[in-house]
């Protein structure tokens, strides 16, 4: 069970990096008279840049993502038939912090550029802890309001266009620290479909895909996605529903710093 629950408390991170990576897909257009269907066309033939481009102009537009400071999100996942309510908060490029409580006990894993740490009671945890080195890299680009897309080349991040049919775009991004991250947008509205990087679930590497779906739009002008499934790697899936978001609300810096333990 402890392994599970670290399995979880990771997959509630991954899931929160990505609230911003979403846009609503157009209204469908009026039934036309019967006629015979055409061929499907082929989407058009974009570079990755260009498609990053459209997705970003999709989901507001750079300007209105850069006006973002800071979010404040309540959440709440099904964690094994059971509610595990949470917060999350960013302050753009300064820190990431998310706390989950699940059967009355808590999870917290903050981010901040130079370090991380955690709480995790369900795993024996009750101190805050540094994190280790692969934790930290893994998810050190949560603070980053506007996710990893977002003026990737500034972060040292690489993009490459893997694949790309009718349907969908996928994009492959390395951070500079070597990890990937594949995106799939579709190819008609370029809303993110879905996102997929490696992970750990049970001590084993797992793909861990979040897709997303019920976008709405909030103060700012831009689109976020409400509803999240984070599935580790076909074994376990949790249901992230995102409650609540406030935009730039004031966040006291300090609640990314590691509390410190009274000596005994």
């Amino acid at each position: 069970m402890q392994k599970l629950i670290r399995g979880i408390a990771v997959t509630t991170v991954v899931a929160g990096a990505v609230l911003m990576w979403g846009q609503t897909a157009p209204a469908t257009a009026p039934t036309a008279p019967a006629q015979a269907a055409a061929p499907a066309a082929a989407a058009p033939s974009l570079t990755a840049d260009q498609v990053v481009d459209k997705y970003l102009d999709a989901i507001g537009g750079k300007e209105a993502i850069g006006q973002v400071k800071s979010l404040s999100m309540t959440t709440s996942a099904q964690v094994m038939g059971t509610d595990a309510p949470g917060t999350i908060v960013v302050v753009d490029g300064v820190g990431y912090r998310s706390d989950t409580t699940f059967n009355d006990a808590k999870i917290t894993t903050a981010f901040t550029a130079k370090n991380g740490w955690q709480v995790n009671a369900m795993a024996g945890m009750n101190d805050p802890t540094p994190l280790p080195d692969d934790q930290y890299n893994a998810g050190k680009d949560q603070i980053f309001v506007g996710g990893q897309l977002y003026d990737y080349a500034a972060k040292g991040s690489k993009l490459e266009l893997a694949s790309s049919d009718k349907d969908t775009y996928t994009l492959k991004l390395t951070t500079k620290d070597g990890l990937d991250t594949t995106y799939v947008i579709d190819g008609a509205t370029f809303l993110l479909k879905s996102s997929t990087r490696k992970g750990k679930m049970q001590d084993q590497d797992v793909d861990i895909t979040t897709s997303y779906s019920d976008y709405q739009k909030v103060d700012g002008g831009y689109m976020v996605p409400r509803t999240l499934l984070v599935d580790l790697g076909g074994q376990f899936q949790i249901p992230i529903t995102v409650t609540k978001v406030e935009v730039n609300k004031t966040i006291d810096p300090t609640v990314f710093d590691m509390p410190t333990t009274p000596k005994t």
